[in-house]
């Protein structure tokens, strides 16, 4: 499993290449929409921005993972927001938009984790490596 620090290298990586390229470069990860989601952190009360794909958008419903590559503890995004579930988000390097975070119901996630699953077959890997179940996280626009 990534590391903390490894997993922020990653994203400020993934920033800097969105910047330096225009947007041209890192708006997609293995044919999957990538956003960045600004969560306000439980503990801190600060914004904390993470990288991330999106294996499903229906119409103004972004789906996202909280995998954190298999392991066994949820990632700190997905506390934050379930603490907190005002968020913001950039698809696709695109403008912020205010969205609210809701985690899937048992009947959304049946209904939904075949979807991402074929959208990336990893997804189904990352489950099989843990006991926990891995929470999907729906993301609509906020009134």
């Amino acid at each position: 499993m990534p590391s903390d620090l490894q997993l922020k290298i990653m994203n400020t990586v993934h920033r800097a290449l969105l910047t330096v390229s225009g947007g041209h470069i890192g708006n997609s990860v293995m044919g999957m929409a990538s956003l960045e989601l600004t969560t306000i952190g439980r503990k801190s009360g600060s914004a904390r921005k993470s990288m991330l794909t999106a294996p499903i958008i229906d119409g103004d419903t972004i789906v996202v993972v909280a995998s954190r590559g298999g392991d066994d503890t949820h990632p700190a995004w997905f506390l934050n927001l379930r603490d907190n579930p005002d968020v913001e988000v950039s698809l696709r390097n695109g403008p912020e938009r205010p969205m609210r975070a809701t985690v899937a119901t048992p009947e959304q996630r049946a209904e939904l984790w075949p979807r991402v699953v074929a959208a990336y077959k990893g997804y189904g890997d990352y489950q099989k490596k843990t006991t926990r179940e891995i929470p999907l996280v729906l993301l609509t626009p906020r009134n």
